[in-house]
């Protein structure tokens, strides 16, 4: 007989640019086995008037074998409706902290790969409002399909590089035809599976 019970947990992120008094933030949800302190560098270079923060997945694991490099996860099949649960819930509680510490006058939320669909997940079902959204080489949840309520955000992004590892052409144009059904603005650039810096300057320049 499974049982489950709710205790305190300990999260971690990562944050660049905090001057005084930021206006913008934009927070930034990593990939599959990747760790907060390492995605963030790859935003460094945005304008430093734009405060970053980087949340950082509560699983974390060795990425081979039993030691050497971690990496961390958002999610995986094994419990998903409570880690969706908890995740949305300690990212709203993120917000509100770096709300009270700074007047924060717009909010921008960018999701790769398996970070793009919690990203989904937090805008669609979490207390936040964002103004704006970027999904980055990722397939929309399919846990949202059926919720009522579409995004928050007027345009949101995605974003696929065209030469993406983990997708075909086949289902790149696939996703591009979905998400442009969903009102999604669909940008793809030469690149592969990763945030390729000159299109995230140019969406971030777009939407500032």
């Amino acid at each position: 007989m499974e049982v489950e019970f709710k205790h305190t947990k300990t999260y971690r992120y990562e944050i660049i640019n905090p001057s005084p008094s930021p206006k913008i933030v934009i927070y930034v949800l990593h990939g599959y086995g990747q760790l907060a302190k390492f995605f963030i560098r790859k935003f460094q270079y945005l304008s430093k008037d734009i405060m970053i923060v980087a949340p950082e997945g509560m699983h974390r694991f060795y990425l081979r074998a039993s030691s050497g490099r971690v990496g961390a996860s958002w999610m995986t099949k094994e419990a998903r409706e409570s880690d969706i649960t908890d995740n949305i819930n300690w990212l709203n509680e993120l917000d509100k902290q770096i709300s009270e510490q700074y007047s924060i006058s717009k909010r921008i939320l960018i999701g790769f790969s398996q970070g793009g669909a919690t990203a989904a997940r937090w805008e669609t079902l979490g207390t936040v409002s964002f103004d704006e959204m970027v999904l980055w080489a990722c397939v929309f949840p399919p846990d949202l399909e059926l919720n009522a309520e579409a995004s928050r955000v007027n345009r949101p992004y995605f974003v696929i590089g065209r030469e993406d590892e983990f997708y075909t052409p086949e289902q790149q144009d696939a996703l591009i035809a979905y998400y442009e059904k969903r009102g999604y603005n669909c940008i793809r650039y030469h690149g592969k599976h990763d945030i390729e810096s000159k299109t995230l300057n140019e969406i971030v320049r777009q939407i500032n």
